[in-house]
């Protein structure tokens, strides 16, 4: 059996981006797990670490060799490979192709007969014989976004690469990539441990870059160090740290020795909108903002070094000294923006490109207009508010805070719009109108902003669609799915049962710029592409596929009425009859198929010839009385618990009953009934898609 051993590849470099750094970290184990797995090379875990200066892999329990395999060679019949017990030209012609001899080859009987062949073992190759083409092809195909040279080297990589240690256990793997050779040395920190770093073996590698390196290469603990020294230092000022996961990961991807210090900025700065002081911190300088227990902002930040220095307070000080010209800036921008009201910029809007086909931001804006204040009456709202709010909603975009930081947008017209006077309802929508970010983000507060998160969506989605701009697997430049899952969102969270077919029908509408051709099917296109991200959200809230599928079939165009019909249905299946139930529809489905003959508008009673069609018709009748008036409240759950009672008339019916009489009256008035019983269930779902 073969030995298994520990096998550490690293890459040292100048300092990699932090924005990619863990996902070309992730991607150098992922394309070395494939390539063993091609080579058929048994291996235990395989783990990824980055730091700014580094990317590595240490695989454990990786065997020594491939596998040995036998190899099968077939040749001619035997028949054909031998006359008079000679060997013929057959025989000796695939034993030559071999390179063997006629009498090495065997008589191998298969399924056509016994056939001459030859079987032989192969020796797996040694694994440390394998490992460096399969370093140099992961490097070599590494996601990197951007390419440089260096020297007066050809070679390219992201950033210009200094070292390359590949160990297998206590030896060093003979390989090379990007023009460096193979070795066991490694180097530390670049100020605390200036010298190179010799690692006797690949098991020493985190503990040897720790100490005597002062780098801690596992970028998840670097970043729960982090999460707990920004908490440490917080709590010495008796305050909330806020710990954004995208920042937490950025500032990892920056430090190999992360060390948190407190600074502090002048409190006049906390009269400029928090959410701007903040932005300026996190994108400028990756500082972590502190709130007291209000969740009100604290002239204090807390950075992360790169170092232990021998004087904290100078490095305190110096990230005071920049700080301040930042905030300074946001409170520049902010006073100049106040200084001309939103709706003065509405002009400047017509040169602010949306989309070449689709025309301005200005035309955006008159579109979701109209698509704004229809939907604020759709839900109660107030539509002079909605449109309003849509004429001013995008002149935050030509500020300057929101040019220096696009991520403001909508936070600052909020702003601006209760600083020109405008009524309350109408600057809290636009603050609200990005809402929700994501999945699990809080959705728009007021109607107002309900109205016009919908119609900004609701505009993108089918513009972008109808100039046949549609998200592929990999793109989706106008994160058209992000706009379908947030109208979702709004109408499941907000409980808004609006008929989504009639919104987008409404928005195409406004899109004036599309040739008919082009409005053609529009809305239905983008209708079923938001309908299939529905399915998102019944796989994370644990409905069945075959629910869902039940439920799709209909056609069902409000999101709030296709969720409560989900669960009621998902509830449904954990009843004893609902398989029973389930395989009887899908039959009558099966025989209604088969049969496009005109049925008789109403049931006669008088032809039937069993008690189990009288009994089947009796409780269709009764429970269609008992149902309507909880499906017209939509209370599916009830009127499907009311239906499984159907189970033993419906067992009983294709128990006795001969569906297709010879008599037409008589098959025609069953084939009737049976369409009123699929009838029933179809108006919750189609439940002869669930498993049976």
């Amino acid at each position: 059996m073969s030995s298994q051993t520990t096998f550490l590849v690293e890459l040292g470099t100048e300092e990699l981006p932090p924005g990619s750094l863990f996902s070309l970290a992730d991607a150098f184990a992922e394309s070395l797990r494939d390539s063993l797995k091609a080579a058929d090379i048994a291996h235990g875990d395989i783990h990824a670490y980055a730091t700014p200066r580094r990317l590595a892999v240490i695989i454990e329990q990786l065997s020594e060799h491939q596998p040995d395999r036998e190899n099968e060679r077939l040749g001619p019949a035997i028949a054909a490979a031998f006359k008079d017990g000679e060997p013929t030209k057959a025989a000796t012609g695939f034993a030559a192709s071999l390179g063997i001899d006629v009498s090495e080859l065997a008589t191998i009987d298969t399924d056509k007969g016994p056939r001459i062949g030859y079987r032989q073992t192969l020796r797996g190759e040694a694994t440390k014989a394998l490992l460096p083409a399969m370093v140099e092809s992961a490097i070599k195909h590494l996601p990197v976004a951007k390419n440089m040279r260096w020297g007066d080297s050809r070679i390219e990589f992201s950033r210009p690469a200094h070292w390359l240690v590949m160990l297998y256990g206590n030896n060093v793997v003979e390989g090379s990539a990007l023009g460096l050779n193979a070795g066991r040395t490694t180097y530390g920190h670049r100020v605390h441990c200036a010298h190179p770093i010799e690692l006797a073996n690949a098991d020493d590698y985190l503990e040897q870059l720790e100490s005597p390196g002062f780098v801690i290469a596992d970028q998840q603990r670097r970043q729960a160090l982090i999460r707990a020294q920004v908490e440490a230092e917080a709590d010495k000022l008796n305050a909330h740290a806020v710990i954004d996961d995208d920042l937490l990961e950025e500032v990892a991807g920056l430090v190999e020795w992360p060390v948190a210090l407190t600074g502090s900025f002048d409190e006049e700065f906390l009269k400029v909108p928090q959410e701007c002081l903040i932005t300026s911190m996190k994108e400028n300088q990756k500082y972590f903002h502190l709130v007291d227990g209000n969740g009100q902002l604290l002239p204090s930040f807390i950075t992360i070094a790169n170092l232990e220095s021998r004087d904290p307070a100078q490095v305190i000080a110096g990230n005071e000294r920049v700080i301040r010209p930042r905030l300074a800036d946001a409170a520049f921008f902010f006073d100049t923006d106040r200084a001309k009201p939103l709706a003065d910029r509405r002009a400047m809007l017509e040169s602010v490109v949306f989309q070449r086909r689709l025309g301005s931001m200005a035309d955006k804006s008159r579109r979701i207009e109209t698509l704004a204040a229809a939907i604020s009456e759709r839900i109660g709202g107030n539509s002079s508010a909605a449109t309003r709010a849509a004429q001013l909603a995008k002149c935050d975009l030509v500020t300057e805070m929101v040019i220096e930081f696009s991520d403001l947008q909508g936070v600052m017209g909020g702003y601006y719009a209760r600083h020109d006077g405008e009524p309350e309802e109408v600057a809290q929508a636009i603050a609200e109108q990005y809402l929700p970010r994501n999945a699990s983000d809080d959705i728009p507060a007021s109607l107002t902003g309900v109205a016009l998160a919908l119609a900004d969506r609701l505009d993108t989605l089918t513009g972008i669609f109808g100039i046949g701009q549609r998200p592929t697997g990999a793109r989706d430049p106008f994160a058209l799915r992000r706009a379908a899952i947030g109208v979702l969102n709004i109408l499941i969270k907000g409980e808004y049962n609006l008929d989504l077919k009639q919104l987008l029908q409404l928005a195409v509408e406004q899109h004036t710029e599309l040739s008919d051709d082009d409005r053609q099917g529009l809305a239905f296109d983008v209708l079923e592409y938001t309908r299939e991200r529905l399915r998102g959200w019944a796989q994370d809230n644990g409905i069945d596929t075959d629910v869902f599928n039940a439920v799709q079939a209909r056609p069902v165009y409000k999101p709030l009425d296709a969720v409560r019909r989900l669960r009621a249905v998902q509830a449904f299946t954990q009843r004893p009859e609902a398989k029973a139930l389930a395989a009887a529809n899908k039959r009558v489905a099966n025989i209604l198929a088969k049969h496009d003959e005109a049925l008789p508008e109403a049931i006669d009673a008088s032809l039937f010839e069993s008690d189990a069609e009288r009994e089947l018709n009796d409780a269709i009748q009764r429970l269609r009385d008992q149902t309507q008036p909880l499906l017209a409240h939509a209370a599916y759950g009830p009127a499907l618990d009311a239906l499984a009672s159907l189970q033993q008339p419906v067992d009983a019916f294709f128990d006795q009953v001969m569906v297709m009489a010879e008599d037409p009256a008589v098959r025609g008035n069953r084939l009737a009934l049976l369409k009123e019983l699929q009838e029933l269930f179809l108006e919750v779902a189609d439940i002869s898609l669930l498993p049976q």
